[in-house]
């Protein structure tokens, strides 16, 4: 054999691409994440919980169908942001998923949908990367005491000697 007849055959034996209308057309969710300040997750986990919350509430079938990856995470004192792939007919099956997710790892976790889009691009685009809340440490008055908080925009994550309370600035008073 030659060079030419290798490449020649090479040529042949390559992959075909699937037309475009065969295709599978998929949809992008730009997902919010919250948890408390001291909270340590990682886009591992976050995947892991995701399948395992898919399979539970929809199936083995059902969570091949909905694909699920997650493509794109970000997770910072107590707030981050994820980018979840799911096919095109699987948008709304995706949102029951991700609404059954309340945990990782024993942290509290809440998720929410910023929006949904046709590529990452424009996913990133529109609901990624925004601005970050501004994060201070202070004292507050809770519960008849001055305690340590974290203060995020109007969220207020009291430390508490069994673990945080979540509360808004009408709650506290500022020390």
């Amino acid at each position: 054999m030659t060079a030419d007849s290798l490449s020649v055959r090479d040529e042949r034996d390559s992959v075909k691409h699937l037309p475009k209308h065969l295709r599978p057309r998929w949809r992008y969710l730009a997902v919010g994440l919250e948890s408390w300040p001291e909270a340590d997750l990682d886009r591992r986990s976050f995947q892991r919980e995701l399948w395992f919350a898919a399979q539970n509430l929809i199936g083995d079938a059902g969570s091949a169908d909905l694909d699920g990856s997650v493509l794109h995470f970000h997770f910072e004192d107590g707030d981050g942001e994820a980018v979840i792939r799911a096919r095109r007919d699987e948008v709304e099956q995706l949102r029951a998923v991700l609404a059954t997710v309340d945990e990782i790892d024993g942290q509290p976790l809440g998720v929410f949908v910023r929006g949904v889009s046709g590529t990452v691009r424009a996913c990133e685009e529109k609901y990624i990367g925004r601005p970050g809340e501004e994060i201070e440490e202070r004292t507050v008055a809770f519960a008849d005491a001055d305690r340590p908080a974290v203060v995020r925009n109007d969220r207020v994550d009291v430390e508490l000697s069994g673990g945080n309370v979540g509360a808004t600035a009408l709650d506290i008073r500022d020390n």
